[in-house]
């Protein structure tokens, strides 16, 4: 259990991170592109959305791994076992849709919630950050 706690913690670090820099980045870039000021919002809002994409495959990735390497638990339900359903689960968790096709067993329902967590927070974040450089323009 001590294992699963230190392999969440470190998952939650590091799309905390990976948003933080993308977010930075997009604040610091945007303003220095030389196209129209709309233009310059769909840039933002496919930045934060490739960043949310990553953070999903990164906890699709994991879902995967532990579930074909470790006893953390098992993805039942409508899963195959391939990366493609795992974050395809990562996806639906992550965006707290949760259409219920597939359910997470044992450890792994821990990362499950903290995942959906983790996704409002940054869906979250990804809000007032958009609205504030809509704002500029």
């Amino acid at each position: 259990m001590l294992l699963a706690f230190l392999i969440n913690s470190l998952l939650i670090t590091i799309a905390v991170t990976i948003h933080y820099e993308v977010l930075r980045l997009l604040s610091v870039t945007i303003p220095k592109l030389q196209i129209k000021h709309r233009l310059r919002v769909i840039v933002g809002v496919f930045g934060t959305l490739c960043a949310h994409v990553i953070e999903i495959w990164m906890f699709g990735l994991a879902f995967y791994l532990l579930t074909q390497y470790g006893d953390f638990g098992s993805l039942g339900g409508n899963f195959d076992g391939s990366l493609i359903d795992s974050v395809y689960f990562s996806f639906t968790n992550y965006t707290t849709v949760g259409y219920g096709d597939i359910e997470p067993f044992g450890a792994l329902r821990f990362l499950a919630g903290i995942e959906s967590l983790t996704g409002l927070s940054l869906i979250t974040w990804s809000a007032p950050f958009m609205f504030i450089e809509m704002s500029k323009f």
